[in-house]
Order: C-alpha cells, then sequence, then structure tokens
C-alpha cells in the first residue's frame, strides 16, 4: 500500500508512522514526490486496519496497491521518476542517449567512438568489458582493462558510462567504474543479482529478458527497489518471437504498457531489438513517439570488422544523422534532450 502524507506532517509525526508500519510487520520504502512524501508499505495488509492508518497525524490518505508490484507501480509516484547518470537526466520530461561499441575491443577503437559521440550530441558511452555470448568461443571481453579503458574516456569527453553486471563475483568492480550499472537479459530474473544492485545507490538499468512478460519485467525492477535502490531504469531491447527476419521483435507496446503501470524511466535499445543496422533509425524514431525516455544505441567506428554485434551496429556518420533526427522529434513529444 501508499501511504501519502500531508505537506504539514512533522518529525514527529513522522516517525510515529513509521514505528507503526514497523511494529506491524511491513518494510517500508520512502518515495519522494514534487510536494509530498510517500511511503510503500511492503506486507501482510490484514495485519493493520486502513481506518486506523487514515487517523495518525500527517497521513492524508491511504491507497492499496492491487498489482504484484508494490514500489515500481505508477499509483506509487504518479509524477514519474527522474533518473540522473552522471548527469544525464532520463524521465520526467528528461530524454537520454548512450551509445557505443557492443564490446570494448581496444583503447584506439574506444577512444575514436567516445569523441565521436560526443561530437554527435550523446549523453554518454555504452560498452561491453564482460560480454555474455551465446558462443563460449567467442569474443568473451577485455574485463577490468575494458572498464579501466571506459573509464579513461569518460575523463576524456565526459560521458558518463554504463557497462553491464554479469555475476555477483564482479559487482565491486563494476561498481567502482560505472556510472550505472546494466542487467542483460539473460540476468533479468537473477534475483540475488538484482537484490545485490538493489542494495547499492548506483542507478540500475534493467533490461528485459527474452521471453519475459511486462509484468515480469516489472516485478524484476521490484527485487532491485524493494532492495532501497530506487534509481531503475527500464530497458525494452526485444523479445524471442517466431519471427526470423530479425534478431529479435522490438516490442514499443511495451514501452507504453510499462509508463502507464510504472513511474520507472523506460529506453528502447534497437539496436539489440531489431539485430539490423538499416532498421535502427526508424526504430529509435518510433521508440521516441511511443514514449520512451532514451535510447540505447551500438555504434562501432568500422562495423564490418567488429568484434561483437557489428551487423547491428552504426558507424559514426549513421549515428550523427540519427541524432539530428532524434532531437527534433524529441523537441516534438514536448521533452528535453541532454
Amino acid at each position: 500500500m501508499i501511504i501519502v502524507t500531508n505537506r504539514e506532517i512533522t518529525n514527529e509525526q513522522w516517525e510515529n508512522l513509521c514505528c507503526k508500519l514497523e511494529e506491524c510487520g511491513f518494510k517500508t520504502h520512502v518515495i519522494q514526490g514534487v510536494e509530498k512524501k510517500v511511503i510503500g508499505a511492503v506486507g501482510d495488509k490484514r495485519r493493520i486496519d486502513f481506518r486506523f492508518l487514515e487517523n495518525i497525524p500527517g497521513v492524508e490518505k491511504v491507497i492499496p496497491i492491487l498489482s504484484p508490484y508494490k514500489l515500481v507501480a505508477r499509483d506509487a509516484k504518479p509524477e514519474g521518476t527522474t533518473v540522473d547518470v552522471g548527469g544525464v537526466k532520463m524521465g520526467g520530461g528528461f530524454f537520454g542517449v548512450f551509445a557505443g561499441p557492443c564490446a570494448v575491443e581496444n583503447r584506439e577503437q574506444l577512444l575514436e567512438v567516445a569523441y565521436g559521440l560526443k561530437k554527435a550530441g550523446s549523453g554518454g558511452l555504452r560498452g561491453g568489458a564482460f560480454k555474455p555470448r551465446t558462443s563460449p568461443y567467442s569474443f568473451q571481453g577485455l574485463e577490468e582493462e575494458g572498464l579501466k579503458l571506459l573509464a579513461e574516456a569518460r575523463a576524456k569527453t565526459g560521458l558518463p558510462i554504463i557497462t553491464e553486471l554479469m555475476n555477483l563475483t564482479e559487482l565491486d568492480l563494476v561498481n567502482e567504474y560505472t556510472d550505472i550499472i546494466q542487467i542483460g537479459a539473460r540476468n533479468m530474473q537473477n534475483f540475488g543479482l538484482l537484490r545485490a544492485v538493489g542494495r547499492q545507490s548506483k542507478p540500475v538499468l534493467l533490461k528485459r529478458g527474452l521471453a519475459a512478460t511486462v509484468e515480469e519485467w516489472l516485478m524484476a525492477a521490484e527485487y532491485i527497489m524493494s532492495e532501497g535502490n530506487s534509481q531503475v531504469i527500464l530497458c525494452e531491447r526485444g523479445i524471442r518471437t517466431f519471427e526470423t527476419a530479425t534478431r529479435n521483435t522490438l516490442d514499443l507496446s511495451a514501452v507504453a504498457l510499462a509508463k502507464s503501470f510504472s513511474h520507472l524511466p523506460v529506453v528502447v535499445d534497437p539496436s539489440h531489438g531489431t539485430g539490423k543496422r538499416r532498421l535502427v533509425l526508424p526504430m529509435a524514431k518510433a521508440a521516441v513517439v511511443a514514449g520512451a525516455d532514451g535510447l540505447l544505441i551500438e555504434v562501432h567506428p568500422d562495423p564490418a570488422n567488429a568484434l561483437s554485434d557489428g551487423e547491428q551496429s552504426l558507424d559514426l556518420p549513421e549515428f550523427e544523422k540519427l541524432m539530428v533526427q532524434i532531437n527534433e522529434l524529441v523537441k516534438l513529444e514536448g521533452k528535453k534532450i541532454n
């Protein structure tokens, strides 16, 4: 349930409310709204009477949440959440673009991309240091060396960085270098990993699983938020269907659905969503119109010779073209790109 407090609530009343909830076995999460503070209380609602809660001084109203996800639900924060990643905001009227190579291959490749992205107006830099590949014989990434190169690129360009966390043993290492942690599609329901990133304070980008429903995706976000981390961004990256003409089926209806069900920002990855370079621009444009709060785009200086996902990567001139067209659409949608 959601407990909305009034503007005049005192510190003593706030502490009394929290104590009452904890006494009844509820786990509480503070959600800071624009004008009021809200408490998300998770527990057995049979243990407390709603009317009793509404009569506690400082409480304006109590809203029961019927959906299985409580903290993620739109009712918890109707105005929506804005997540700030090193100065790049997503949600709440802000639109952010993170771009870069699927995998960090070497220093020259990464810096060439980073400088090109900065010139084109990208908000942040993406790059894989630990690469989850379908084949164990494919390039697996540079690991810590890749993280160091990403940090160097950030120092030289000012672009905040995102990279994927693969398992718990790498959490401290990835957390040390990155500005936002990505949980990939294959780990969307790795609940131990979700809880772990929920216990740290860095923003998390949660990709939708290969065959996950929207509810399962939101429940995965609930795992993160239930541990105290409210800085979660959802990412639609395509799902597995019977269609073979594209790598995945980019489900843009899920963007609108997720935004109606949840207050969290939603971004779209049209690179993995289609697997086809020629489809990235039109699907990126469609994502903006569908209500997305940002994009994740794969860019490589020489896609034909990329060690990973070259067929879906834009080169730098193509990315510049994308940014020009995306900027215009974002303005038409009434959002601010940063």
